[in-house]
């Protein structure tokens, strides 16, 4: 099978580089953030979805799911940025194109050193991640969320096992992630969030499994779920079509059709849409990621004049 043959490989390459900025600066826009900040340049998990594929292309070439960059400078970095007199103690996104938790972070663990940074700053965060290694920053996360807003979610896309070895090959069980954001939740003032998404269609867009999502994100009470449709674009669009031939043929004709046929696509959302609006309803969770924002943000404005 396609993905037996990929994580058979022996190739698994890390680059040590030196980086000139800890983080970028991101475009205006819906994003409740503006800078982000990636410690690794391509990602162990090996996500078939991924829409930060194309990163690699600004490298020396590679295989984003082999080739491995670590900014082995990214902690000095980052506190030259945050010492600065101007700096405004704005959110960062952590690991916006690249999981700062994959098995590359046991080896170099980098994000005790970013995270102790942040706090010497008082400085706000959000952390996506696919990989319960993020517990043993937990002492660290709760003093950080005692301070100041942090986010924590982690990417549920479906309830079955058997899809998420195929789509997410390189990541911890679904099983494992929710223990993670329960942890997390009871033990830190995190606000926890499940990122449903992408909803893939005809593969994870089945009532009973968004259902399954939802239910399990009600009983760790998390603080929101956040779904979104498959976006595909550019190399990540070649290589899922490829994965899809090769796992799912069956899928592969309505997926090009619905992807090429803007009429298909809308219809497709009117159904879909509603059909998560009531699960929200009936388990009482928004997809409002920032109720809390605003909130722990003021609380951290008051706590920056004690630096």
């Amino acid at each position: 099978m396609f993905i037996a043959l990929l994580f058979r490989r022996t190739d698994m390459k890390y680059h040590e580089i030196q980086c000139l900025n800890a983080c970028n600066r991101i475009r205006e826009g819906r994003l409740p953030y503006h800078w982000d900040l990636n410690i690794y340049r391509g990602c162990q998990h090996a996500c078939q979805y991924c829409y930060a594929r194309y990163s690699h292309q600004y490298l020396d070439g590679g295989n984003f799911d082999t080739d491995i960059y670590i900014k082995i400078n990214i902690v000095e970095r980052l506190e030259e940025m945050l010492r600065k007199p101007k700096w405004d103690h704005a959110v960062i996104n952590i690991g916006g194109v690249s999981d700062s938790y994959q098995a590359a972070e046991a080896k170099y663990g980098l994000m005790r050193g970013i995270l102790k940074v942040l706090i010497k700053y008082k400085t706000p965060c959000i952390i996506c991640t696919k990989s319960d290694l993020i517990l043993r920053d937990l002492d660290l996360i709760n003093e950080l969320s005692q301070l100041t807003y942090v986010n924590i979610a982690s990417t549920i896309t479906a309830d079955d096992e058997r899809i998420r070895e195929r789509i997410e090959p390189g990541a911890v069980s679904y099983q494992r992630r929710w223990a993670m954001l329960k942890t997390i939740k009871e033990q830190t003032n995190a606000a926890v969030g499940v990122h449903l998404m992408p909803v893939i269609p005809y593969l994870t867009d089945q009532l009973v499994n968004l259902e399954a999502v939802y239910q399990k994100a009600q009983v760790i009470n998390v603080d929101y779920v956040l779904p979104g449709m498959l976006y595909l674009k550019s190399v990540t669009r070649t290589h899922f079509y490829n994965f899809i031939s090769h796992e799912y043929p069956e899928l592969y004709e309505n997926l090009w059709e619905l992807y090429h046929n803007k009429d298909v696509k809308n219809n497709y959302k009117k159904e879909l849409y509603p059909m998560i609006s009531r699960l929200q309803k009936k388990y009482g969770i928004s997809a409002d990621y920032n109720r809390f924002k605003e909130e722990k943000m003021k609380r951290s404005v008051q706590l920056q004049w004690d630096i």
